[in-house]
């Protein structure tokens, strides 16, 4: 496997994707604005994507790949994998619909129970219709998920990249529709259109990947449902996982449940300035979890440790040289990043520095959200779906002990920053127990390579401190303006970095080269025994 390689065609289309999504959030900032309509329709899209992340991204790919990998192994024709893939489709999508029409039907009482118990203002027949509207996309998605899956586990990691491009593609679609049709001046009707966009962009997305994992030499068809050793075998590690991203997606119910009871606007503030703490994270965070999972399934079922070890380090020291930068210019930069691209229309100048302080304080946690990413794949890769369930758990409790804490004094930053700095706690833990265990050690020479690319971020950070007022007056001026400014403010801070990484050797060349390579992973893993 190549990991550079790979990563890059995942890091590389994710990127389409977040700026697909950075054209859609502008489009939504200016035509919607930070309204009423605008939270609800934040609201109606978060719900199926809780879910989405509960049953797919984390736990279902987390159990399917090593067990999809084996099945592999086992037949060069492929017929076992590929009776073991109809064989959990057809017990999948059965219990997806039954899931979706008992949520559809209790989503009033969900809407109420965030909305502060219906005291918050949000709850309404509008809010209730948006969220109906869109909560197909869950079971749609979720198929889609096996796909990408399957596709992933022999290393065709592009088509499956490049499908969430379709739903920024069908929300662009339809906020034009309501430009046309009356100049986006009926934000409800937008709020509508926006909701079959995404429903319309799950379909979309499953037969996009059906059709590759059918060029990849599978053929799918749905069997009457039956519980073979095989789909119980899923079901005991998935069940776990289940429940660790599910502390994780109720945590993100809970944030919901905390962002019903602040001001109007609070929902459109927090999902904006998520866009932007998103972009490195899936981007690097992501894209490194997903490319490594199949390659150290594959070292560890030949009982390689050192290639273990040195893939997960190549990926931690990858992790960090991109993320840890990103994560400093975010936080000095958030002021004139959000106005560049946010404020204007609807979305006043008030909206945009609310939402660049709530930039600021979920970034502090952007390393550790994907160090988390990177370090899961060394639990699931063994079969381990229970230990970041706990982590998870007790994560979560402190992350609602710090909302507790902090949204009383700091409002919605406050919710922010209690997510990051939970983060960093799960973090924390992960590591902890991969070295208890002997699976995982961070080596004296990367901790140092961490700490020159952490100075290197520094400098970064003290001519972002001196560029950022020179451009006051531009970030909110004309489309070139805007360009042109934040053009030259990233450039600015991207060469500092650039020079002082390559200066005080936090680029490892060596390794840079190596993972350029062929057989780059089996060459760590021969440097690593």
């Amino acid at each position: 496997m190549n990991l550079l390689k790979s990563t890059g065609i995942i890091a590389g289309l994710t990127m389409v994707s977040r700026i697909f999504g950075f054209v859609r959030d502008i489009m939504l900032a200016r035509v919607l604005g930070a309204g009423a309509a605008a939270d609800a329709w934040q609201l109606a899209f978060q719900l199926p994507n809780i879910f989405r992340r509960l049953f797919a991204e984390g736990a279902f790919s987390a159990a399917f790949v090593p067990l999809f990998n084996r099945k592999m192994e086992e037949d060069e024709q492929r017929s076992a994998a590929q009776n073991f893939a109809i064989d959990v489709l057809s017990v999948f999508v059965p219990i997806l619909l039954i899931f979706s029409a008992v949520m559809m039907l209790a989503m009033p009482a969900i809407i109420w129970f965030i909305d502060d118990f219906g005291e918050g203002g949000r709850t309404s027949d509008f809010s209730i219709s948006l969220a109906r509207i869109t909560f197909p996309y869950l079971g749609l998605i979720s198929i889609t998920t096996l796909f990408a899956a399957i596709l992933n586990s022999v290393s065709r990691f592009a088509a499956a990249a490049a499908a969430p491009i379709m739903l920024n593609i069908c929300k662009i679609t339809a906020l034009l529709i309501a430009l046309w049709i009356d100049g986006g001046a009926n934000p409800r009707q937008t709020a509508y259109f926006l909701a079959f966009a995404v429903s319309i962009s799950g379909l979309l997305q499953m037969l996009w990947l059906y059709c590759w994992a059918r060029k990849a030499g599978f053929s799918f068809a749905i069997r009457r449902p039956k519980f073979t050793p095989d789909v119980k075998e899923l079901g005991v590690l998935i069940l776990p996982a289940v429940f660790g991203a599910g502390i994780y997606q109720i945590s993100r119910f809970i944030d919901l449940f905390f962002l019903g009871r602040l001001p109007e606007g609070s929902f459109v503030y927090l999902a904006m300035g998520d866009r932007l703490n998103q972009l490195p994270l899936g981007i690097i965070g992501i894209a490194l979890g997903t490319a490594i999972l199949p390659a150290l399934s594959r070292f560890i079922a030949k009982d390689d440790p050192g290639g273990a070890q040195r893939l997960q380090s190549n990926a931690i020291e990858l992790a960090m040289l991109l993320t840890i930068p990103a994560a400093i210019a975010l936080f000095f930069a958030a002021g004139p990043l959000v106005t560049s691209f946010y404020v204007g229309g609807n979305f006043k100048a008030s909206d945009g520095a609310t939402t660049a302080s709530v930039v600021a304080a979920l970034v502090i946690g952007l390393p550790a959200y994907v160090l988390v990413k990177v370090l899961i794949p060394g639990f699931f890769a063994r079969k381990d779906t229970r230990t970041p369930v706990y982590t998870a758990g007790i994560s979560l409790l402190i992350n609602i002990t710090l909302n507790l804490i902090l949204i009383p004094i700091y409002g919605i930053y406050g919710l922010a920053l209690a997510g990051a700095l939970a983060a960093w706690c799960n973090c924390t833990m992960l590591y902890t127990m991969l070295h208890r265990r002997g699976h995982y050690r961070i080596e004296l020479s990367l901790l140092l390579r961490i700490l020159r690319i952490t100075l290197s971020a520094l400098g970064m950070a003290m001519v972002l401190i001196y560029a950022v007022p020179l451009g006051e007056g531009l970030y909110d001026g004309n489309i070139w303006q805007r360009i042109g400014s934040i053009t030259a403010l990233v450039s600015a801070g991207g060469l500092v970095y650039a020079v002082l990484a390559w200066v005080t050797g936090a680029v490892d060349r060596d390794k840079i080269t190596m993972l350029t390579k062929k057989k780059a992973a089996e060459q760590a893993g021969q440097e690593g025994q």
